[in-house]
């Protein structure tokens, strides 16, 4: 009996402890799992952060690498426009440089022809204008024409001189084929939209300023040296 009961006590021991270590490691288990799971739940939101913070870098990276092209695009922009308008005020400043004694000649006569929006064409009006203008080249002496292309306000600045220029090409290639005007009479200056003739917030203004103007300057000294020879 006793060797029984001893088995009896130490078996009883045995379970006793192992209940007693389950008890105590339980909670320990239970933490630990915890512990983990907000571990793990910190390194993702740590992640989620760390990815937005990328994302928020990668986006203001963005947006400044676009401003700073912007940027040196419109300063681009904005020194072509500058080197057109100094080209455009040199063309008109060196006709004084190109035509020797500029200061004998003189107005003689002049026309204005006026284009559709955008267009550089001529129309049978247009033609009509200049027909009755070139009539009087014939009896000109030592003559020079001033042909001066314009836009209206609309549109960007180097576009308006390049069409300002295509619009001065277009009479004197007119005035050249027909009248045979030889090419050294002509003076071309594509000034865009820089010299209005009349205010570009109404459409009969714009109208006016998409135009080509041609002046007739006649060389007086020759023609008073032609005058003074035929006496």
């Amino acid at each position: 009996m006793s060797l029984v009961a001893g088995l009896a006590m130490v078996g009883a021991t045995g379970c006793a402890t192992k209940n007693y270590v389950r008890n105590q490691t339980a909670p320990l288990v239970e933490k630990t799992g915890e512990l983990e799971g907000r571990t793990a739940a910190n390194n993702r939101e740590i992640q989620d952060v760390d990815g937005r913070s990328q994302t928020g870098i990668k986006q203001a990276q963005g947006a400044a690498d676009m401003a700073n092209q912007n940027a040196q695009n419109a300063g681009k922009s904005a020194g072509d426009a500058e080197t057109a308008a100094n080209n455009a005020v040199h063309r008109a400043d060196s006709l004084e440089s190109v035509v020797k004694g500029l200061d004998n000649y003189k107005p003689a006569a002049d026309v204005s022809v006026t284009f559709g929006f955008d267009k550089a064409v001529l129309t049978k009006a247009d033609h009509e204008q200049l027909d009755t203008f070139a009539a009087q080249l014939a009896s000109a002496k030592g003559y020079i024409l001033e042909v001066t292309g314009g836009t209206d306000s609309t549109g960007p600045v180097q576009y308006n001189y390049d069409l300002s220029q295509r619009r001065a090409d277009a009479v004197v290639e007119y005035l050249a084929s027909k009248y045979g005007v030889q090419a050294h009479r002509f003076y071309l200056i594509g000034i865009g939209k820089d010299k209005a003739v009349a205010p570009n917030t109404t459409a009969e203004g714009r109208k006016q300023n998409r135009r080509v103007e041609v002046r007739l300057l006649e060389n007086t000294a020759a023609a008073s040296a032609q005058t003074a020879d035929m006496r």
